[in-house]
């Protein structure tokens, strides 16, 4: 039988703190890591049949982006690892049956707050990724 997905409650994201895995509270949503490639062009006077010719470039990790509720504690450590220069390690776990983990490396790029008349006061925190992301299954529990 195949399998109809799975629902995005219960996904976590973790902050590395040099211990432990720290939960990040009030994720509304997760956008990414969204991985891309370059291509090279080498398409020369030789090529043939009227085409471009493309070999592989460099692979870019892409970003991830948070949209949380505002919530201080939570702020105060996306705020320290935008002032910090030093690339932090987070986790974005996965609900499903393999407890599938997305690790990587990445520097808190934008912080933007936004403070509405009438909902709540949410921050969009935009991590940029840096280098390969570690695909796992059963590294943790919940």
């Amino acid at each position: 039988m195949a399998s109809l997905g799975i629902a995005g409650v219960g996904t976590l994201f973790r902050r590395w703190d040099g211990t432990n895995w720290v939960d990040i509270s009030e994720i509304k949503s997760i956008t990414g890591p969204n991985k891309s490639r370059t291509t090279i062009d080498v398409t020369s006077l030789d090529s043939t049949g009227g085409y471009m010719e493309f070999i592989a470039g460099l692979k870019d990790p892409g970003g991830v982006t948070l949209a949380m509720i505002f919530r201080r504690d939570t702020f105060e450590i996306m705020n320290d690892d935008f002032e910090s220069d030093t690339l932090q390690n987070y986790e974005i776990f996965l609900p499903d049956v393999e407890y599938t983990s997305f690790e990587f490396e990445g520097l808190v790029t934008e912080l933007p707050l936004n403070i509405p008349a009438n909902e709540a006061i949410t921050v969009d925190v935009t991590i940029k990724v840096s280098g390969e992301i570690t695909i796992n299954s059963g590294s943790g529990s919940a």
